[in-house]
């Protein structure tokens, strides 16, 4: 992955998008799941299998 690192805006819906480079290396497609922990001062994204 080029950029371990990228800065994202948080819309005024409180959203905010995966960078294309982070989906691409972690293969998340349109309409799957991800798992989002709080760490510390930290938010976790991992790729969620949902069966």
């Amino acid at each position: 992955m080029s950029d371990a690192e990228q800065l994202i805006k948080i819309t005024t819906a409180g959203t905010i998008s995966i960078p294309k480079d982070f989906r691409r290396y972690l293969g998340l497609q349109k309409g799957d799941y991800v798992k989002v922990t709080v760490e510390g001062d930290r938010l976790v994204v991992k790729k969620a299998t949902i069966s």
